[in-house]
């Protein structure tokens, strides 16, 4: 019998309380955060979970499971790597908070490692984020370039969610998938980029080229910049090319996770990577 068809081990979660139920949990390591700063990641949803119990580079340190969830990892013979606690789905709730969609499981996680930018694959696209804070979008971007094999993402120290809570479940598994490359001055990494030959094409709706009509080629950089604000001015100034998506309708600007599939589509088409593995 291999790992895999094993049937995970559970130990029952939380201590008895007086009156013959269990604890609320509010007590220990979790205290409801979501996230800390230089702390573990809180990744919860089945997607995420199972994609990081399914990367050998993914530390788990806690991982909390519903009766429900539990046997599907078993059913489905995902190896959860540690012994789970198993609760009641209110337990997951009162960590969490009432919002989270987080489907039976809640895992707490050692960060996944940072690689060096000059560490970077010379072909496919990377993806750069400028300052974009929202967990949601920076999550769907993640989701959108796992789809579309980007080699990596670069953002910020400062001004960047953290690799966890809300951006991991937005992400659907993809902190496993695309590695998350974290500069702590974005003009000068791309001009390391530069000097490394990738071209580094900055998205901007006064950019002066329609990115359909701009001759790409590997390595290919496309820089994101937040909602609103766009490109910061040095960041428009280090990029090779600023381009803008044109669209016919009334509307000409899209939500940053959306205008981030439509030019890796773009990019991907232009540069004959659509079929590619």
């Amino acid at each position: 019998m291999n790992d895999r068809d094993r049937k995970p081990k559970f130990r029952r979660g939380g201590a008895k309380a007086p009156g013959g139920g269990r604890e609320s949990g509010r007590r220990g390591p979790w205290r409801g955060r979501e996230q800390s700063p230089d702390g573990p990641a809180i990744l919860y949803g089945w997607h995420t979970v199972a994609a990081a119990l399914a990367n050998p580079e993914r530390h788990i340190r806690k991982l909390m499971l519903t009766e429900n969830a539990a046997r599907r990892l078993a059913d489905e013979h995902i190896d959860t790597r540690v012994t789970p606690e198993i609760v009641r789905p209110a337990l997951i709730d009162q960590r969490l908070g009432p919002d989270a969609v987080h489907q039976g499981l809640l895992a707490e996680a050692d960060p996944l490692p940072s690689p060096d930018i000059d560490t970077l694959t010379q072909e496919g696209i990377v993806l750069v984020l400028d300052q974009i804070t929202d967990p949601h979008n920076v999550g769907a971007i993640m989701r959108s370039a796992a789809a579309f094999a980007v080699k990596a993402i670069v953002t910020t120290a400062r001004h960047s969610p953290e690799a966890t809570g809300v951006l991991a479940k937005s992400a659907s598994g993809a902190l496993e998938l695309v590695p998350l490359v974290t500069v702590q001055n974005l003009a000068r990494a791309l001009t390391e980029l530069n000097d490394q030959g990738f071209m580094t094409v900055g998205l901007d709706s006064e950019g002066s080229e329609d990115l359909g009509e701009v001759a790409l080629r590997e390595p290919l950089a496309l820089v994101l910049g937040a909602e609103g604000k766009g490109l910061r001015q040095l960041t428009r100034e280090t990029c090779s090319v600023v381009a803008r998506l044109d669209m016919p309708g009334e509307i000409k600007s899209l939500n940053v996770s959306n205008a981030a599939v439509l030019a890796l589509y773009i990019g991907s088409s232009r540069l004959g990577l659509m079929g590619k593995r």
